[in-house]
């Protein structure tokens, strides 16, 4: 009866609904306004806290994270889906892993994030929603051309379970907070960075995101593509949940406030608004998922799934430490050169490996 919830549409609904309802908690529990959950802040939070880059606002420990590959392990394990493999253009994958943090630092928010402003009543969000479904769309196209960064394939069962020790790592670090000589590991007293739920409820609330995650596969950007390049809404039911149930979170909590001036960790620069997101949607179309399902692929034993999230991990640092990353008062120095460049470098990654220009060759 269980394994029979998670195949039905009820189990996609109630996904996001969760993810919802836990990003309002988590918001009120002390998480950062706006940012119950956002993957890619998260992992730039972590970013610096590894020392990756010295933005000092931005350095904690985010248990969430730790929670989605972790919970998404548990589950595979469970259900026997935990299938370490390997071998698909990992190298492309890192560095569009880079591209998606780059532009999504400078929208300032993922795609979980971008739903989640929108459920708070940032009006900026809409120019990042926006600009994310032309990303996929732009995606798209070159699936529809034969992009494909081939297929991966069974590997050592010890390759499935690095990134998810990784995780038990920074878990050990973030329990003990052990401070090295070289000031390792920091963690934020002021900003976004200081601010945060309890530990380790926002840990469980992570590992039952993840769990369910991994069996209904839920994605923002699949869900996007499916319903545009195969007319299935399957995955988009579950987002469009999780923006309702954020929204009456929000509401119910005392955490909506409509406007586009003065929203938390945001700006209203909407050019680059939606250019930071038209190059993060693209990466992540071209990557196969959005940050989240990445992570919860990682749990699955996905190690080229586990190479796109430390790409992301090492694009924080490069975001911040290269002046790429917005504030709230706007775009980075190097911020929209930066959005300009990585499209480029989508575009040329979706052209050379599609089918566009290439001749059949008859024999």
């Amino acid at each position: 009866m269980f394994k029979n919830f998670f195949i039905s549409r009820k189990s996609i609904v109630f996904t996001g609904a969760f993810i919802g309802i836990a990003a309002a908690i988590l918001q009120k529990l002390g998480n950062p306004a706006n940012m119950g959950i956002c993957v890619a802040c998260m992992e730039r939070d972590i970013a610096g806290a590894l020392g990756f880059h010295r933005a000092t606002v931005v350095q904690y420990i985010r248990p969430e994270i730790i929670g989605f590959v972790l919970g998404s392990l548990i589950a595979a394990l469970i259900f026997k889906e935990f299938k370490p493999r390997a071998g698909s253009a990992p190298l492309i994958r890192f560095f569009l892993g880079i591209l998606a943090m780059i532009g999504s630092l400078v929208f300032l928010g993922c795609p979980w994030r971008a739903l989640l402003r929108l459920a708070g009543g940032d009006g900026n969000a809409l120019f990042g929603i926006a600009g994310l479904v032309a990303g996929i769309l732009i995606g798209i196209f070159f699936i529809r051309s034969g992009y494909n960064l081939g297929r991966n394939q069974r590997t050592y069962p010890f390759t499935g379970w690095i990134l998810p020790l990784v995780m038990v790592g920074l878990f050990l670090l973030l329990i003990f907070k052990p401070q090295l000589p070289t000031g390792a590991v920091f963690f934020s007293s002021e900003g976004p960075g200081s601010q945060y739920a309890p530990v380790l409820i926002a840990f469980i609330i992570a590992l039952a995101i993840g769990f369910l995650a991994q069996r209904t596969r839920f994605c923002t950007v699949a869900a996007a593509r499916d319903v545009i390049l195969i007319k299935d809404t399957y995955l988009f039911t579950g987002v469009v949940s999780l923006l309702i149930a954020a929204w009456l979170g929000n509401v119910v909590l005392g955490q909506f406030n409509p406007g586009f001036q003065g929203q938390p960790i945001a700006h209203t620069s909407q050019i680059w608004n939606f250019g930071g997101m038209v190059l993060a949607g693209l990466a992540f179309t071209l990557a196969g998922g959005c940050p989240g399902r990445q992570l919860f692929l990682s749990g699955e034993g996905d190690a080229d799934a586990a190479v796109f999230v430390l790409g992301m991990i090492f694009g924080a640092g490069f975001a911040h430490n290269f002046a790429t990353a917005s504030s709230g008062s706007g775009p980075g120095a190097w911020g929209p050169a930066a959005v300009i460049v990585g499209l480029i470098i989508c575009l040329i990654i979706g052209f050379s490996m599609s089918n566009i220009g290439k001749k059949e060759v008859s024999v």
